[in-house]
């Protein structure tokens, strides 16, 4: 390999580049530290539009369309992993998708220090990290405490929508929801991200339905 071409390979390794091309997320993607307390559409976008978070945003396919879809309303992404934080970030800056923006942090600490009760008119759950040896359940996302946590941020009528490929997951999911102060509905397939095949059109979807897998689906609702 030629010395361009290691200094190429070396930069794609450290995220600098994508395909060649320089990526970007300044703006788009932010830090908890960048944020004053509590994070509102008024606060983040200067106007008053309802706000919706993703917890998990990855290589942010559902934050992108469906930001691009539903232009009055405002779309958070919480996402922990750096590398498809930049990415995702990138993505809302090359669309120019004012009403969207993706902080990095962990998402439980980031709802509870920085979201006002019933600030959220819904919240998306998609293929959360279903931390399957038994010694790391405790990382899971959806659990009694946090998903009351969720509840407290939402407003009345707000909606919570949950996806997985992970069937034992989805049998602790199930019984968080069914056991919460939720009321469980039916879950109504988001046309606006997803095609005709699609459930919400994510980016895991996507890859996990050219691997055949089975999916999970609930919906609720704050009363």
């Amino acid at each position: 390999m030629n010395p361009r071409s290691q200094q190429f390979y070396s930069i794609m390794a450290r995220g600098g580049l994508r395909r060649g091309r320089a990526i970007a997320p300044e703006g788009f993607g932010i830090t908890p530290e960048e944020l004053s307390r509590p994070v509102t559409s008024a606060s983040l976008f200067g106007n008053d539009a309802p706000l919706e978070l993703e917890v998990g945003s990855g290589k942010g396919t559902f934050l992108v369309t469906e930001s691009q879809a539903r232009p009055d309303v405002n779309f958070l992404g919480i996402e922990y992993t750096r590398r498809y934080w930049r990415c995702a970030a990138d993505r809302l800056r090359r669309n120019d998708q004012d009403n969207a923006r993706l902080v990095l942090a962990e998402a439980v600490t980031f709802i509870r220090d920085h979201l006002d009760d019933a600030s959220l008119s819904g919240v998306h759950v998609y293929f959360p990290d279903p931390w399957p040896k038994t010694s790391h359940r405790k990382r899971r996302f959806v659990q009694a405490e946090h998903i009351e946590l969720v509840a407290m941020k939402m407003r009345s009528g707000a909606r919570l929508r949950i996806v997985t490929d992970h069937a034992k997951y989805f049998a602790q999911i199930d019984k968080v929801i069914r056991s919460s102060s939720l009321r469980v509905i039916d879950f109504d397939a988001l046309a606006a991200a997803a095609d005709s095949q699609e459930i919400v059109g994510s980016n895991f979807e996507r890859k996990y339905r050219r691997e055949g897998r089975a999916f999970h689906t609930i919906a609720c609702e704050r009363v």
